[in-house]
């Protein structure tokens, strides 16, 4: 059988961390971020908790993949911790709802904001989606070497861009509206949910583990990546944010639906928002690569565990990637945009992934009774830390629940609805 090839060395894999985490959010969510906590001081702390949240679960995961070094990442977990049904279910979500809207929502953000430059319609945004899923399908369709080589230099690119922004920022020393010395009412209900909209913003954090086959020294390097890349997002929110809110008051910053186009012009005039739309160009394009590198690994390690057709699991002779599943993944995500439905699939599904998580950290704590494991790395502060992850997670899913009882009752079925599928899959499997 052909193998994976291993090319993602520290640099590629903190970069796929990194460049994954900041896709278009952090140039719009900080808006609904500082409506809900209007609060220079109390806009800084949802980042800092969003970011610590974020901490907690990459180092969970990152003891996690020091034990378990085989392509798959969550789905391997899942299934050691709690066997292969709540495995199934993750993997159901993943690439029906969860993982594919992501791709499908991220490239019509990228065609979005193209169209701001180069005039498209509806129809023209869509094959631009489209477009944009299928050309980065197939540069990692023939080696995971250009894919995380891409994503490399797209990280880099990144990171110099928001370095730029938040040097301009600070710099700026023009007049402006004054800031209310009293800020805005706000409670511990807003904070809560203010730190809830910042964690999505932290979105794909996990995503480095789906390829650990393809990593150098998986049980060393994922770990490593995974803090070294939290902690890097985390300090350029923040230096964003202080950007932001150092060029713009409050209620601008709060009411605005472009808040980095408008931090620009304020800085630069009218015609930086070209320039804007084009670092969100390029931080989106960045991040989708790495989305589409990612997600076929597990439909990869599902198929081999026979929980997907076998022929899905094949990986391919020359190129040694898992050419099937990056096919797949990408049909289904140009459905979900040529029709438009994963803005409604998406939005009801994706606070679900938070109730793996919850239970991944669960799963830490009961993988670690086995005595048959060895852990290449250990997470601090056990078991308090894997705790205070799962207290958060579960709390950012009720925060949902109660924000939106019968979407989330909808999205819920939709995930469930894979049990009697595994089921069906498992008695077909013995039948054959």
């Amino acid at each position: 059988m052909t193998e994976l090839k291993r090319a993602i060395a520290l640099p590629h894999a903190t970069a796929l961390v990194v460049g994954t985490i900041i896709g278009a959010s952090i140039f719009v969510q900080p808006s609904e971020i500082t409506a809900r906590v209007p609060s220079i001081a109390g806009v800084l702390a949802v980042w800092l908790v969003a970011g610590a949240i974020t901490l907690c679960g990459a180092l969970v995961c990152a003891e996690l993949a020091s034990t378990f070094t085989r392509s798959g990442g969550v789905y391997v977990y899942l299934s050691e911790a709690f066997g292969k049904p709540l495995g199934f279910l993750w993997g159901w979500a993943m690439f029906w709802v969860m993982h594919s809207g992501i791709i499908a929502a991220i490239a019509v953000v990228f065609a979005r904001y193209a169209g701001y430059l180069v005039p498209l319609g509806p129809t023209g945004t869509r094959l631009v989606a489209i477009g944009t899923i299928l050309v980065l399908t197939l540069v990692n369709y023939f080696g995971v070497r250009q894919g995380s080589r891409l994503q490399t230099w797209f990280t880099a690119g990144k990171l110099v861009a928001v370095a730029a922004l938040v040097v301009m920022g600070l710099a700026w020393s023009g007049s402006r509206d004054t800031v209310q010395a009293v800020a805005g009412s706000w409670g511990g209900g807003d904070f809560i949910a203010g730190v809830a909209a910042g964690l999505f913003a932290f979105g794909g954090w996990h995503m480095v583990t789906y390829s650990a086959e393809e990593t150098v020294a998986p049980a060393r390097t994922i770990p490593l990546a995974l803090a070294i890349g939290t902690v890097l997002v985390t300090a350029a929110y923040l230096a964003l944010n202080a950007a932001y809110l150092h060029v713009l008051p409050l209620d601008r910053v709060a009411q605005s639906t472009r808040v980095a186009a408008d931090f620009a012009e304020v800085i630069a005039g009218p015609g930086a928002g070209r320039a804007i739309s084009g670092l969100v160009l390029f931080s989106a394009f960045g991040a989708l690569a790495g989305i589409v590198l990612t997600g076929p690994r597990v439909y990869l390690a599902m198929a081999r565990d026979g929980m997907l057709f076998r022929w899905l699991g094949e990986v391919h002779p020359v190129y040694r990637t898992p050419h099937r599943a990056l096919l797949l993944q990408a049909i289904w995500s140009s459905v979900l945009v040529a029709t438009g439905t994963f803005r409604v699939l998406f939005t009801r599904v994706i606070y679900t992934e938070w109730i793996f998580f919850g239970l991944l950290a669960i799963g830490l704590i009961r993988l670690r009774q086995r005595p048959d494991l060895v852990r290449a790395w250990s997470v601090g502060g056990y078991p308090w830390l894997p705790v205070l992850f799962a207290v958060a997670a579960f709390g950012v899913v009720a925060n949902e629940i109660l924000a939106d009882p019968a979407g989330t009752a909808s999205g819920l079925g939709l995930v469930l609805a894979g049990i009697p599928v595994y089921y069906l899959w498992g008695k077909r499997s013995r039948e054959s």
